[in-house]
C-alpha cells in the first residue's frame, strides 16, 4: 500500500487555502489509477495572522499543524515532512500557482524509479510566470547545471514528489524560500535520481511574498555554498582556471607587442603586467584550494562523491600529485631568473631601458617564486590529507572484516 503525503505551507493565505486544499483532495481517485492507494493532506499554518488556520481546519480531510511563530517557508515544509506518514511526500504552494492535478503524473514517475520528481515550469507546459521570475529561474537552472554537471530546467520549482527515504541524504535544508534550490543542489551532488515532469504555472492568488532581489541573492548564495560542501574545485577551480587563462592571454599579447617592435610598456602595458601576475597567482591559489577542499569533503563524507572540475579525470594521475615537482620547478626558475636579471642589470648599468627590463624580469621572477612556494605548500597539505583519507578507509574496512 502506497501513501502520498502532500504538505502545503501556508502563511496568511486565507484567500486561497480552501481552493487549493479542495483541489488536492480531488485528485485522490486519479492517484489510485497510478497505484497510490491513500492521500494525506497536511497544511502547516506558519504563524498566520489571518483566518488561514480556521479555514484549513474546517475542511474535511485536512490535517492541520500550527506554528505559533513564523518559521519560514522551508521551516513549515520541514515540519510537514517530519509529520508525514506516506512513503511518498509531495508539496506545493498555497497560492494556487501550481496544479495539484498533476500529482498523479509526478507519483507515477516516482513509482517508476525516480527518487525526486520536480514539476518543471520550464519544460514546455503553459506558464504564466512573470518575466523577472522567468529570467531568474533560467539563471539558477543553468547555474545548477553548470556546477552540478546535470541538466535541470527548474531548480526552484515549488511542486515536487520525493521518496521519504531520501530525506537523510538531502538534509539539512534551510528554513527560507531557498529550500527548493538547495534541495535540487543537494540532490544533484548526492546523485539522487531526479526526473522532471512538465506542469503549467498560473498567477498567484494575492500578493507575492517573494522578493526578486533579496531572495534571488539568497538563492545564489545558498546554491553556491551547498555546492562548495560537495565539489569545491568545480567552482573554485573554474574561477582559478579562468584567471590563469586571462594571465596567459595577457602574456601572449605582451610577447606579440614585443615582437612587433614595442619596447616600452607604457601605462596600459604596466597595468597588463600587474593584472597578469595577480591573476596567475590568485588563479593557482584558488585552484589548489579547491583541490584541497575536495579531499577534505571526501574525508568528511567518508565515501567517494561526485567531484572534479570536468567530471572525469583529465590526467592518468591526479593533477595534485604533480604539484610537488611543478612547484619546485617554478621556485627554482624564479630564483634563477631573479638572480640572473640582477647580475645582468648590475653589469649593464642603470639606464632607463635597462631599469624597465630589470623590474619586469624581477617581477616575473617573484611571481614564479610565489607560485612555486604555493604549489609546494599545497602538495604537502594534499599528501597529508590523502594519507588521512586512506587511513580512515582502512580503519573502517578492518572494523567491518574483523582484521
Amino acid at each position: 500500500m502506497t501513501t502520498l503525503s502532500i504538505v502545503i505551507p501556508a502563511y496568511n493565505e486565507e484567500d486561497g487555502i480552501a481552493e487549493i486544499a479542495q483541489r488536492v483532495l480531488a485528485v485522490r481517485d486519479d492517484l489510485r489509477q497510478v497505484n497510490v492507494d491513500d492521500l494525506e493532506l497536511i497544511v502547516v499554518d506558519d504563524g498566520s495572522q489571518d483566518e488561514t488556520a480556521v479555514i484549513a481546519n474546517s475542511i474535511t480531510g485536512v490535517r492541520l499543524i500550527r506554528h505559533k511563530q513564523n518559521k519560514g517557508y522551508g521551516g513549515a515544509l520541514k515540519t510537514g515532512f517530519g509529520q508525514a506518514r506516506g512513503e511518498l511526500i509531495g508539496f506545493l504552494d498555497a497560492d494556487g500557482t501550481y496544479p495539484p492535478e498533476y500529482f498523479p503524473q509526478l507519483c507515477e514517475a516516482a513509482l517508476n524509479g525516480a527518487e525526486l520528481v520536480i514539476g518543471s515550469r520550464r519544460a514546455g507546459a503553459k506558464s504564466e510566470m512573470p518575466v523577472t521570475r522567468r529570467i531568474g529561474n533560467l539563471f539558477f537552472a543553468n547555474l545548477l547545471s553548470l556546477i552540478g554537471r546535470q541538466r535541470v530546467s527548474d531548480s526552484a520549482s515549488g511542486m515536487r514528489v520525493f521518496r521519504r527515504d531520501i530525506l537523510s541524504r538531502i538534509y539539512p535544508l534551510p528554513d527560507g524560500l531557498n529550500l527548493t534550490p538547495v534541495m535540487s543542489t543537494r540532490a544533484v551532488h548526492e546523485q539522487i535520481n531526479m526526473v522532471e515532469v512538465p506542469i503549467p504555472y498560473s498567477e498567484r492568488l494575492g500578493r507575492s511574498k517573494l522578493s526578486v532581489i533579496h531572495d534571488g541573492r539568497l538563492f545564489l548564495q545558498s546554491m553556491i555554498w551547498t555546492a562548495l560542501t560537495y565539489n569545491p574545485v568545480r567552482i573554485l577551480g573554474l574561477i582559478g582556471a579562468a584567471a590563469v587563462v586571462l594571465a596567459g592571454l595577457i602574456g601572449v599579447g605582451l610577447v606579440v607587442a614585443r615582437l612587433s617592435g614595442v619596447t616600452e610598456l607604457g601605462a596600459w602595458g604596466v597595468t597588463a603586467v600587474f593584472t597578469a601576475l595577480v591573476s596567475i597567482v590568485s588563479g593557482i591559489s584558488l585552484f589548489a584550494l579547491g583541490v584541497t577542499f575536495n579531499y577534505m569533503v571526501t574525508i568528511f563524507h567518508k565515501r567517494p562523491i561526485r567531484q572534479g572540475l570536468f567530471g572525469k579525470p583529465v590526467f592518468k594521475t591526479p593533477l595534485n600529485h604533480h604539484f610537488g615537482w611543478m612547484g619546485g620547478a617554478a621556485l627554482i626558475g624564479g630564483i634563477i631568473l631573479g638572480l640572473g636579471s640582477l647580475i645582468v642589470g648590475i653589469g649593464t648599468g642603470t639606464g632607463a631601458e635597462g631599469i624597465q627590463r630589470l623590474w619586469l624580469y624581477l617581477l616575473v621572477a617573484a611571481m614564479s617564486t610565489l607560485v612555486g612556494v604555493q604549489l609546494i605548500i599545497y602538495w604537502i597539505l594534499l599528501r597529508v590529507l590523502e594519507e588521512l583519507g586512506q587511513r580512515e578507509a582502512i580503519t573502517e574496512r578492518d572494523l567491518e572484516t574483523g582484521n
